[in-house]
């Protein structure tokens, strides 16, 4: 069998060529921040572009960045992550293709939840692993439990995401403590995504894994809560015994991350601009939130990242044409909750709450006018 057989689209991408073939669409589709990045991150692209050399950094990426990551762990968990743990990757992509290459072997079992990220599946089948698909709903607040891990046999290791997309959840202190202890007495390694945090809201604090375990795999980077998709840079925090086999992978694979992205990443963390981005997601996502929930059932208030997973059963069972159907009727652009999983997905919809709110509240005139006509 191919690798590539099981290959499944990313639908939201699809829906969002599709938005923009027809113009004048409102976008919920696409987790993408519509604001720009800090001024000394543009600054400081701007001096690499005018110095004119882009030579391939190190594999595990340049020096003065991974201090930067190491200060932020520092100063943002109170946990000590040593530089030299510290590997800057192609985006979050690189760093789970990384992950699952050095963890995970052909034919060996992966798990994760369902609904989640799309393409932790299909990074699975590219390498030949076998993905086992942890349902959750929201009787857990979708997580998984070390209980639910406990039914699947011969898992070799665990991914987890939080705050999870499609549905914005944040896994807790003693839910994430558990799931990590069951997988250290199994010998089950343990990756956590955690690419959302800094945009968790309402005076909630998320928990990296590494607060209870150096042994953990933690994958974060640069698109989501510093504003920078396209500049494709993420990093992973690795267990020393892991960090070479890691660098031997990635020398391979990707050489190194951009150079002008790591260049101008060293002035990422600015806290203030940080702290004022997260309270305008806090105040969209209050926004979307209150209009919504009158509209669909929303079983899971998001804590974190900028997404909704509504709930479409009173309207539609098949969210794939519930979304064309907005998209072609109304010009909203919707991402279908099957991009997500097969567990109960066919009735959700996600809603990204990535644009201003003057661009929401028109999306929310249109939907509820072409559902009043439906």
């Amino acid at each position: 069998m191919k690798r590539t057989e099981n290959l499944t689209p990313f639908i939201v991408m699809d829906i969002l060529q599709r938005a923009n073939e027809i113009g004048d669409c409102i976008h919920f589709e696409v987790g993408q921040p519509d604001m720009a990045p800090s001024g000394g991150v543009l600054d400081g692209m701007r001096e690499a572009l005018d110095d004119g050399q882009f030579p391939y950094t190190p594999a595990k990426g340049i020096m003065p960045l991974r201090e930067k990551i190491s200060d932020f762990y520092k100063q943002y968990y109170r946990v000590q992550v040593s530089p030299e743990r510290v590997m800057l990757t192609v985006g979050t992509s690189g760093a789970f293709l990384i992950a699952y290459s050095i963890l995970v072997d052909i034919g060996e079992k992966l798990a994760f939840t369902d609904p989640g990220y799309p393409c932790y599946k299909n990074y699975s089948y590219v390498l030949g692993i076998d993905p086992v698909m942890i349902p959750v709903g929201a009787e857990t607040n979708y997580q998984m439990t070390a209980g639910m891990l406990a039914e699947h046999e011969n898992v070799k290791a665990v991914q987890i995401s939080s705050p999870c997309n499609p549905t914005g959840n944040l896994y807790g202190k003693e839910n994430l403590l558990g799931l990590i202890e069951y997988c250290k007495s199994k010998d089950i390694g343990f990756i956590s995504d955690e690419i959302y945090h800094g945009l968790v809201y309402s005076g909630v604090k998320e928990h990296t894994a590494l607060e209870f375990s150096d042994d953990a795999i933690v994958i974060n980077g640069f698109s989501k809560y510093f504003c920078m998709p396209g500049a494709r840079l993420g990093w992973m925090i690795l267990p020393e015994k892991l960090v070479r086999p890691a660098e031997v992978v990635m020398q391979n694979l990707f050489i190194s991350a951009p150079t002008m992205s790591q260049i101008g990443c060293v002035h990422a963390f600015d806290y203030k601009f940080l702290e004022d981005y997260k309270a305008e997601y806090e105040k969209r996502r209050d926004f979307l939130y209150n209009e919504l929930k009158s509209i669909f059932k929303i079983d899971v208030v998001p804590e974190g990242a900028f997404y909704i997973w509504a709930d479409i059963s009173e309207y539609s069972d098949d969210c794939y044409n519930f979304a064309l159907e907005l998209l072609e009727n109304a010009r909203i652009a919707v991402t279908p909750g099957v991009d997500f999983g097969r567990n109960n997905t066919g009735k959700y919809i996600r809603f990204a709450y990535t644009r201003n709110i003057e661009h929401m509240a028109e999306g929310i005139r249109r939907l509820k006018e072409y559902l009043k006509q439906r």
